[in-house]
């Protein structure tokens, strides 16, 4: 089969690797397209290394079908649609995947941009409900409105009932935000994203941060009393000073996660949250309260050029790569 294979980070080049198969508890799938994740990109650079065992091809969520099944596996057969949650390997002819990370299109999505939703849905289900417990009325804060997970959590929040404030970088970034559902839109150019919301609301219950150290104390100013930040990038560096008289007065929680290096199963696994988002988030697809949103589609080989696309800051939504 062939993949892309990271030379070096501006080096991606679609060559001849090893076959993949479906080994005990796998599920073999056909590549129709995958998605573009920023890990992705630190992975090609020499940042971000894989989990232990997982594939060294690079890409985390693919869309696809359903080729061959591990001896073991009874609830996928081949010739079905699906897509899947990925330690990496998605950018390839064929991966093979745990079954319990692999998922149905959700209706009324096509195969290839199904290949958008794998990663964001996990992400956003996983820390915004089965952390943060984000409910009706609440007032959701997510940094990166127009991004991948940003446009996907608009939605989720809406379709359960609460406010949603965004940050993005352009007019189009918070116009995009304002159509999904954003109510509150700043400009993190223009604006202080802290004023902004202490001056139309009392702060925000979960925030959702891709900035890390950057953003922290403005981040645990612009909660509200019993808010909670959850961390799920560090765009904007690993280490910075935290005033734990601020955690301690306005009892909020700081709670840092990741996804791939999850346990394929158990109780916090991916399998559990695949389970999840394929009983909660599909059928917010199916009322069409949800949908993906792509920002751009490159054939697999110009890999490279999506990945530059995403590193320049200038995509909206997901940037897919077909196969």
């Amino acid at each position: 089969m062939r993949a892309i294979v990271a030379e070096s980070a501006e080096q991606l080049v679609w060559q001849e690797v090893p076959d993949a198969s479906a080994g005990p508890g796998e599920v073999l799938i056909k590549v129709t397209a995958a998605g573009v994740n920023r890990a992705d990109v630190l992975q090609a650079a020499g940042k971000y290394p894989p989990p232990p065992g997982a594939s060294e091809i690079i890409g985390m969520e693919v869309s696809g079908i359903v080729a061959d099944v591990g001896p073991d596996v009874t609830q996928w057969t081949a010739g079905q649609q699906v897509c899947a949650l990925l330690a990496g390997g998605g950018y390839a002819e064929y991966v093979a995947v745990p079954a319990g990370q692999v998922m149905p299109i959700p209706a009324p999505v096509d195969l290839v941009d199904a290949a958008a939703i794998p990663e964001v849905a996990c992400t956003v289900w996983s820390n915004l409900v089965m952390t943060a417990h984000l409910g009706p009325g609440q007032l959701l804060l997510v940094h990166g409105g127009a991004s991948g997970i940003g446009t996907h959590a608009i939605q989720v929040a809406r379709a359960l009932g609460a406010r949603v404030a965004v940050t993005a970088g352009s007019p189009e970034k918070l116009e995009l935000s304002r159509e999904l559902g954003a109510q509150i839109t700043i400009s993190y150019r223009d604006e202080d994203f802290v004023a902004r919301l202490k001056e139309e609301t009392g702060g925000a219950d979960v925030i959702l941060d891709i900035m890390g150290a950057a953003y922290l104390d403005r981040n645990i100013d612009a909660l509200a009393t019993d808010g909670q930040l959850v961390i799920i990038g560090m765009q904007g560096g690993v280490k910075a000073e935290l005033n734990l008289g601020k955690l301690l007065t306005k009892r909020v929680r700081v709670i840092g996660t990741t996804l791939r290096a999850r346990p394929v199963s158990g109780p916090h696994s991916k399998s559990a949250v695949v389970s999840a988002v394929t009983a909660s988030v599909w059928p917010m697809f199916a009322s069409e309260r949800v949908r993906p949103v792509i920002g751009k589609r490159f054939p697999i080989q110009q890999a490279g050029e999506a990945h530059r696309l995403m590193e320049s800051g200038g995509s909206y939504g997901k940037i897919l790569l077909t196969v």
